[in-house]
């Protein structure tokens, strides 16, 4: 019997060696003169900085697009080719019209429509009812115990908080950027909740500048909601009181100013006649993510996601090119060589046992539209996403990080969070093949950065798939024309393009997918 046990043992050890030999041998692969190759090329000025819609970010598409086919990946069945399109707008505003009481209020003094937030239509309600900051979430929900069904809504901008510090719909000391940063969720919110329009009060501001009139006339580039939505308007302080009245105005305003929460006595509602028309002309524009197939062997139906964004900021107002080179060329590159390593293993006979999808997405920096389109328009089920590996920034030595070794590190975001599978397979990974230092710092749900919530990752993990984001950190050339291929660490960048190899190769033939055992906050 210990004989029996003791050759087990070792059957099982020189398996995994052999394994761990394979991953190396292809991980060599990956090197730092083909990723300085193709970071000339996805950086080079000819790419006019890869502005998401613009020629550039169409010429960097068809380059990694050329690249997958070179690979012998295959594109998506579903899709017509490698690229997934989606479109994006801007609108302007033809004419607004709003009465209250048949009362003509004036554009730019009593209310602003904002074009991006409106669609063609006419809003007529009898009845404005007060729904505090239009937030419903697990830990709050002014909507408790309200019937809006058919009525108007009014709220204020912000969210609560439970004390001087912490916030109620976070549980910690950051708002929610989903409630705060727009107002595109509260009127989802109130749509779902069956009002026919909303009205939306912003305590800080009591009158409207001329400048930001003429602003909100012409909306800027966006991508639009998923979710159904209604038309909001802005009204000023003098038009609210009108409608709330002079005392409960002042409540509104005194405890949204201190963002405290509203209870049930604070929401108020008052018979009016109100009719709002708005017409608009809408000018489409597209953009792509690209992505290139690796079928798997025997989990074929299970996938593995490697992503990084290929967009930048463009060409300034001045024509300076900001040519991205870390910002994400440096992840967008490493990609590449990452799927050409696993290419050269599956024509060598080492396919991987799951189906691994390479995608490059775009408009990461207009706010994470490319993975935002792509979560809500899956190509592959997103309950059979193993994990979403992503690549933001790994070419550079974060200018603020004064401890450990800098030429040996990476932050490792997110492994903490929805899979406890994540942080182990990392830690195994790291002791077996790289040694790096990985750095979890910003894994705090304090962490001032945000940055959990500031790359495409976070697309995947608000719909459940595990997620890890490997990062350098920021530095002097963050966002600046500065960010140029020749202040690229490629031998750091090598070092950290091998770990996410080899990380991918484990997501890949692991036995059983990742678990989904903790959940969002």
């Amino acid at each position: 019997m210990k004989i029996t046990c003791t050759l087990l043992a070792l059957l099982l050890a020189f398996s995994s060696n052999a394994q761990n030999e394979t991953a190396k041998k292809f991980a060599e692969t990956i090197t730092a003169g083909d990723l300085k190759k193709h970071l000339y090329i996805i950086a080079d000025p000819e790419m006019e900085g890869r502005e998401t819609g613009t020629e550039g970010q169409r010429k960097a598409a068809a380059y990694i697009e050329n690249h997958f086919k070179s690979l012998g990946l295959k594109s998506p069945a579903s899709l017509n080719g490698y690229q997934q399109s989606f479109n994006m707008y801007v609108d302007s505003m033809v004419s607004s019209s709003v009465t209250l009481n048949k009362k003509q209020l004036e554009w730019g003094k009593d209310y602003l429509v904002a074009a991006n937030a409106n669609e063609n239509g006419t809003m007529v309600g009898n009845e404005v009812v007060f729904v505090g900051y239009g937030i419903t979430s697990k830990n709050y929900d002014d909507y408790a115990g309200l019937n809006v069904k058919g009525k108007i809504v009014a709220f204020v901008n912000g969210e609560p908080k439970k004390n001087d510090s912490v916030y109620i719909v976070s549980g910690n000391k950051q708002y929610s950027a989903e409630w705060t940063k727009t107002i595109t969720k509260k009127l989802i919110n109130a749509y779902s909740h069956g009002a026919k329009g909303a009205l939306f009060i912003n305590q800080q501001i009591q009158k409207f500048s001329a400048y930001t009139a003429e602003e909100s006339k012409i909306s800027r580039l966006y991508l639009p909601p998923a979710e159904k939505t209604i038309n909001g308007i802005n009204i000023s302080h003098a038009i609210a009181k009108s409608i709330f009245g002079i005392e409960t105005f002042a409540a509104i305003i005194e405890k949204a100013v201190n963002l405290e929460p509203f209870s049930k006595k604070d929401y108020t509602a008052k018979k009016i006649k109100l009719e709002a028309n708005y017409t608009e002309q809408k000018t489409t524009s597209t953009s792509t993510n690209v992505l290139g197939v690796l079928e798997g062997a025997d989990k074929k139906d299970e996938y593995v996601f490697v992503t990084a964004h290929y967009d930048h900021l463009g060409i300034s107002s001045t024509g300076e090119i900001y040519p991205g080179a870390d910002d994400d060329g440096s992840g967008t590159t490493g990609l590449l060589e990452i799927a050409e390593a696993f290419a050269k293993a599956a024509n060598a006979g080492y396919r991987p046992k799951r189906t691994i999808v390479f995608m490059t997405v775009s408009g990461e920096e207009k706010g994470l539209w490319g993975s935002e389109y792509y979560s809500n328009h899956p190509v592959f089920p997103l309950a059979k996403t193993s994990v979403d590996l992503n690549i933001d920034m790994i070419g550079r030595i974060d200018d603020t990080r004064k401890y450990g070794d800098s030429t040996n590190y990476i932050y490792v975001i997110g492994d903490d969070k929805l899979s406890s599978d994540l942080a182990p397979m990392c830690d195994s990974i790291n002791n077996t093949y790289s040694h790096m230092e990985l750095d979890r710092k910003f894994n705090d749900p304090n962490d001032t950065h945000r940055f959990y919530y500031r790359s495409d990752h976070y697309n995947f993990a608000a719909k459940g798939v595990p997620v890890i984001f490997f990062f350098n950190g920021t530095h002097r050339d963050y966002h600046k024309p500065t960010d140029t291929p020749d202040k690229i660490n490629y031998e750091l960048q090598e070092k950290r393009a091998r770990f996410i190899f080899y990380m991918a190769w484990e997501a890949a033939n692991r036995k059983k997918t990742m678990k989904r055992d903790i959940p969002l906050n």
